[in-house]
């Protein structure tokens, strides 16, 4: 099991009833990991909000960039977090203040932040860390 806690089942689940993600720390830079999951994503047919203050307005995998998860457009399922570690929390707290939540936080590959999946949890928000869609899915056969 990961360091999560979530199982193959709860992970399936997550990626299944999942349709709209906002995914904060979008880069127009096809060399960044945030780029390639991003295109990933919308091909898939997940609805993606790219979040990156500097890029807001601009577009990404023809995508609208928002400054901020508080400017989105509409309710998100997800919020997929490309931030550091230490970062990752306020991202997490930003999510928590959104009306409605999302069902659920997604921490990037490396990015661990036990304190915010704390706090995540205990309102009702599922938080994976330390894992990644695009290798979730192909694995779990979605």
């Amino acid at each position: 099991m990961k360091i999560d806690g979530k199982t193959d089942a709860d992970i399936r689940d997550i990626l299944s009833s999942t349709k709209t993600i906002a995914l904060v720390g979008a880069s127009q830079n096809p060399d960044r990991a945030s780029h390639g999951v991003l295109g990933f994503l919308l091909r898939r047919g997940y609805r993606v909000f790219p979040i990156n203050p500097g890029l807001a307005g601009k577009t990404i995998h023809g995508a609208t960039v928002y400054a901020s998860l508080a400017d989105l457009p509409e309710p998100v399922d997800m919020v997929d977090v490309f931030r550091n570690s230490e970062a990752a929390g306020a991202v997490i707290d930003e999510a928590l203040a959104l009306d409605p939540k999302p069902k659920t936080v997604w921490l990037q590959l490396g990015v661990i932040n036990a304190e915010g999946a704390r706090r995540g949890e205990a309102a009702g928000v599922s938080v994976v860390m330390d894992r990644c869609p695009a290798i979730e899915i192909p694995r779990l056969g979605l």
